[in-house]
């Protein structure tokens, strides 16, 4: 039987269910990512990607994106 998988979603999202938001889980080392109002699409990744995308977007490297 598989593990269930534990989403979570930043608190930056505020705490309405109905808000869409960006939520991860861990699995194993995989990182899984989805959108709460897509939440059948999932993008895997790995732990050390994650944090050097997190780097770059601490660093502002995104911001002329919005």
């Amino acid at each position: 039987m598989a593990a269930e998988i534990r989403w979570q979603k930043s608190s930056y999202s505020g705490g309405d269910h109905n808000q869409e938001c960006v939520e991860l889980a861990a699995i194993d080392k995989t990182i899984l990512i989805r959108e709460s109002d897509n939440p059948e699409q999932i993008i895997k990744t790995s732990r050390a990607k994650l944090y050097a995308f997190m780097l770059g977007v601490k660093a502002g490297e995104f911001d002329h994106l919005i």
